[in-house]
């Protein structure tokens, strides 16, 4: 075990699908206190795994049994052994070095922190216009419906106690992960602390993210979640909160 700034263990989820080019730019941004790093390969067709293999060693490598970005992460969540979990991305867009920030926030009394371009200090070099009028509008309409105060919904980088997955019980296997995992954890109750993330630009290839068709993937979801909240599941979800704290 490295010498960690924290007294707590940390695992970070990086799913992947055919990113050997971008992974040593990510991988050289990881502190070397992390204590488990989790390759959720999507059963990727270049030499994503091996080259992931050569640049971390003692990488763990789940293989994806279904298709999706929200499949991958519930796959690593599920193989995850540390305290801390914390989400990347695999594309160079997420800064492994602002993994400190977001685990402050957990040691300081956060259940979740929650990535945010929107907040102070935070930003994009890679979300289109239309990606950013419709992230605007989700987010508006997810406070609207559950109270939040989120300033940026269909963000990525996100980290959480491990004792906390059972109750963002996630079920979905498409982009719309990020906005499941954020209304599920106001649902249950948790702490949740925005954290400024400056998201860049992706390095090598092309984005499997569609605008609109995972938009309304995401609107859909919001919409659901509020009709079983309505339905009681939110009170189900309380209950297994409390009984694992």
């Amino acid at each position: 075990m490295n010498s960690a700034p924290f007294a707590f263990s940390v695992s970070v989820i990086v799913p992947a699908m055919n990113e050997a080019e971008n992974l040593p730019h990510v991988f050289a941004t990881l502190p070397s206190w992390i204590d488990e790093v989790i390759l959720v390969d999507g059963n990727s067709t270049d030499d994503t795994v091996a080259v992931a293999k050569a640049l971390r060693p003692g990488l763990r490598v789940v293989t994806q049994t279904r298709k999706g970005k929200g499949n991958a992460l519930t796959e690593g969540f599920a193989a995850a052994t540390c305290d801390i979990i914390v989400m990347i991305d695999a594309d160079g867009s997420t800064d492994g070095r602002e993994i400190h920030a977001f685990v402050t926030a957990l040691v300081e009394g956060a259940d979740f922190a929650k990535g945010s371009r929107c907040a102070p200090g935070g930003g994009s070099d890679d979300i289109s216009p239309i990606r950013s009028l419709g992230n605007t509008m989700l987010t508006k309409m997810t406070n609207r419906l559950y109270g939040t105060r989120y300033t940026d919904l269909c963000y990525g980088y996100n980290a959480f106690w491990a004792r906390h997955l059972e109750a963002l019980d996630l079920d979905c296997d498409g982009f719309e992960i990020e906005t499941l995992m954020n209304i599920r954890a106001a649902q249950a109750g948790l702490v949740i602390r925005e954290v400024p993330s400056h998201e860049r630009s992706r390095i090598h290839g092309a984005s499997n993210l569609h605008a609109v068709r995972d938009g309304l993937r995401v609107l859909r979801t919001i919409l659901r979640e509020r009709e079983g909240r309505v339905g009681g599941i939110r009170l189900r979800r309380e209950h297994a909160t409390h009984a694992t704290a």
